[in-house]
């Protein structure tokens, strides 16, 4: 997202900018992702919910988010649903492929493989670290298989500070123990911890707290128990209750039906699930222009930015798309 928003944005101001991509495809994690790109409804609700996050990036992502969304509709970006079904939160779902593609016609040369960079602003788009957190970790990764550093290491070389939260991620549980296709990252997606007692694969650790609505804390924790696997355990009464579309039952039977270990012990229903790490939610430190803190001519956007969401959780799309932007008005400006 931050990459190649960035990049269509620096050919509407009339630059030619060149995207390295590191992978095979273009898209990153955001082909990957539900397609959901969102905000919270307000400036305090952000903070509320992403409390040592700067308030500045947070502020950036509530004023300029909503005129972004109708840009990527201008630029012919597929809309499969134009709310989030979150009251909390205002935002549209597209089309992960059409999103892509619209934005890949419009980001001009894309070199795929390693690369070097040229000489004049940069703005790094990397993905972040989640592979090497996950390797860290010793638990899966539930987005693309390249982004393992390689923004951070540069912006450090280069003398970038970085943020608080370096340890913290968005993830998902997963169905433990089977292989899972990226095309079924988002269906597998086991999204009722909130409504589960929660207990460690040996029984040994219980999770007490009270989860957060996005279950970032819920799939956090469970990746520092033993082989950040967990049982979900859901009484019969809970079986109804809605996650989106999907009932708790709904994602059970799809967990079922992949292979997953599911235990029958009426009236509780227990499916084994493992911690996964999509998004790293520090990274380095970039102010409200997406200038990074401590080098020159370099910027940063994406889950390469942190800081935006330390201490909870928010859409990663919406601050690539954000900061993708506005790193590329800042870049031509000088």
């Amino acid at each position: 997202m931050a990459g190649l928003a960035a990049a269509a944005r620096a050919r509407e101001l009339g630059a030619e900018p060149i995207v390295l991509e590191k992978g095979d495809r273009a898209g990153g994690s955001m082909l990957l992702s539900s397609g959901v790109i969102w905000r919270h409804r307000t400036f305090e609700g952000f903070r509320a919910e992403c409390p040592d996050g700067d308030p500045a990036l947070q502020q950036a992502v509530v004023d300029r988010l909503d005129g972004a969304i109708e840009w990527l509709e201008e630029l012919g970006a597929p809309v499969l649903e134009h709310e989030t079904g979150n009251p909390r939160t205002k935002g549209k779902r597209f089309d992960t492929r059409g999103l892509t593609e619209a934005l890949l016609s419009r980001a001009g040369t894309v070199s795929f493989g390693e690369a070097t960079l040229a000489e004049g602003p940069v703005v790094l788009a990397t993905g972040g670290f989640h592979v090497r957190l996950a390797r860290e970790l010793g638990i899966p990764i539930r987005g693309n298989p390249w982004s393992d550093g390689d923004g951070l290491d540069f912006a450090l070389g280069r003398g970038a500070e970085t943020t608080r939260g370096l340890e913290e991620f968005y993830g998902r549980a997963m169905p433990a123990g089977i292989p899972i296709e990226e095309a079924e990252f988002v269906p597998l997606s086991q999204l009722y911890g909130q409504f589960a007692e929660v207990v460690s694969e040996d029984g040994t650790q219980r999770f007490e707290g009270e989860v957060w609505w996005s279950e970032t804390n819920l799939v956090q924790e469970i990746a520092r128990w033993p082989r950040g696997r967990a049982w979900y355990r859901v009484h019969e009464s809970r079986l109804g209750e809605r996650v989106r579309e999907r009932t708790v039952a709904d994602m059970i039977e799809q967990a079922r039906a992949a292979g997953a270990v599911v235990r029958e012990d009426p009236p509780f229903t227990s499916v084994l699930v493992q911690a996964t790490v999509t998004q790293t939610l520090g990274g380095i430190r970039i102010d409200e222009r997406a200038r990074v803190v401590g080098a020159e001519n370099l910027f940063a956007a994406g889950a390469d930015a942190g800081g935006i969401a330390t201490g909870g959780y928010s859409s990663g799309l919406a601050a690539g798309l954000v900061f993708g932007r506005i790193a590329v008005e800042e870049a031509l400006s000088r």
